[in-house]
């Protein structure tokens, strides 16, 4: 959930608060709340609320010069106010820690979320985000403080940490010098997915361009990462992700098809805006609830049932996410087809293995040869194109058998423009040993006095 603290206007989407703890009565009672958050859970569905620690509304009848002074905001004229025009609180003051730390702490206890996600936490780590100016002291020692406190009263917790920065750390436990969070949203590899899905296909050929989508694998071990596109990158003018793909109305599901399947193959935890799933083309508001009703139309129902089959998978096939922050548990296929804007990668598991293959360019059917080691055979698990994701690719899911060579198994698979396929790894069958015919073991029985043997 974005934040559900009370908040005077709308337009902000409970980003600039006035209630720190006060559930929102847009949407009922605390204690409805409470009743909301249960069922979920009884359903087995987590929840996350965004937390906003960095800065409050201006308003007269909340924090802003609470007690006819600057008590939880900077002095005037000292990084008073945010980019946002709210205020920003001054995490010198032991009050104000204690104020924040508290209402994080409420949520958890008095709500029983199962996480918090930090908004803005660059603001907390640099001065006013700026990494120019150096890191603010105050701020980050009241971070550890906090994402300390709160994993020893809630262990299973989840604290997130939306944050665009370079700053070593992020997701390293306190004791161990760092912030102490969870998870950090991977900014970069969002714009450069993004920016990668908007060129035209002849342009993903370029170097530059086409290796947009290998760049993050170089770092991804270095944070506990998660993918976001959020509603941030569904609003103000940015277009949905559906509308962000290259081209014309119909080019457009092929290629987000495309975007997801290398999303959930790629390391991280993965956050999607709601909407997205259904292949909205409208921007995101405050104003009005989502199109539902374009479930009417087959593209769009086809589409929802794709990232149904997506998700699934998803959860059965634990090399897409047990081993997201081990090197072993990823790895490149061939990630130099810049010609045809084709990508292979592999994640591994234990004795699980999947294979993802991409292909970026909207020219015909290419053919794509490549070599597995210890390879079996390949059992296809999900295909953007097949008929019932409204592609034109007749479903199959019969085992793929390659030609064995001396460096593994090769295989040659055709691959649509705009396509992708998930396939499962099967290990090569070991040929039956026999086993040696059991020896019959005569056993004498002689007389002795009064035994036998």
């Amino acid at each position: 959930f974005m934040p559900l603290s009370e908040h005077p206007a709308d337009c902000s989407w409970g980003y600039q608060n006035t209630g720190f703890f006060s559930p929102t009565s847009r949407y009922g009672t605390a204690h409805q709340l409470m009743q909301l958050v249960d069922t979920c859970h009884q359903a087995g569905i987590g929840v996350i609320l965004d937390f906003v620690p960095v800065h409050f509304a201006v308003d007269g009848y909340a924090l802003n010069h609470y007690d006819g002074t600057t008590l939880y905001e900077y002095p005037e004229k000292e990084d008073n106010y945010s980019e946002w025009g709210s205020c920003n609180f001054i995490h010198a003051r032991g009050e104000v820690c204690s104020f924040l730390q508290s209402c994080a702490n409420y949520w958890l206890s008095v709500f029983h979320f199962d996480g918090l996600r930090m908004d803005a936490v660059s603001r907390l780590i640099y001065w006013g985000g700026d990494a120019s100016r150096g890191i603010n002291p105050a701020s980050i020692t009241f971070l550890k403080r906090m994402n300390q406190g709160l994993h020893q009263l809630h262990p299973d917790s989840m604290l997130i940490a939306e944050d665009s920065t370079n700053y070593e750390g992020v997701t390293c436990p306190v004791e161990y010098g760092g912030l102490g969070f969870d998870y950090k949203w991977d900014m970069g590899w969002m714009n450069d997915t993004l920016d990668y899905f908007r060129q035209y296909p002849w342009v993903r050929r370029d170097s530059d361009t086409y290796h947009k989508l290998t760049f993050s694998m170089m770092y991804f071990p270095n944070e506990y990462y998660l993918l976001p596109l959020s509603h941030d990158e569904n609003v103000h003018g940015k277009a949905t992700i559906m509308q962000k793909m290259f081209g014309e109305y119909e080019q457009k599901f092929p290629q987000a098809r495309l975007l997801y399947l290398y999303m959930y193959a790629h390391p991280g935890k993965k956050l999607l805006f709601m909407g997205s799933e259904l292949g909205q083309l409208r921007e995101w508001t405050e104003e009005q609830q989502q199109d539902w009703d374009i479930l009417k139309y087959p593209i769009h129902d086809a589409f929802y049932h794709y990232m149904l089959e997506l998700n699934r998978l998803y959860l059965t096939e634990p090399a897409l996410y047990q081993d997201d922050y081990e090197r072993d548990g990823f790895c490149w296929v061939d990630c130099h087809q810049e010609a045809k804007g084709i990508y292979a990668m592999e994640r591994r598991a234990g004795d699980s293995r999947i294979l993802i293959l991409l292909h970026m360019s909207d020219e015909a059917t290419q053919t794509f040869t490549f070599t597995l080691p210890d390879c079996g055979s390949l059992k296809p698990l999900l295909h953007t194109d097949w008929k019932r994701f409204h592609g034109s690719t007749e479903e199959s899911k019969q085992a793929i058998v390659g030609d064995v060579t001396r460096t593994g198994m090769q295989f040659t698979l055709e691959l649509p423009p705009f396509s992708g396929i998930m396939l499962r790894i099967q290990p090569k069958k070991q040929p039956a040993v026999k086993k040696p015919a059991a020896r019959k073991r005569t056993v004498s029985k002689k007389k002795t006095s009064g035994s036998t043997e």
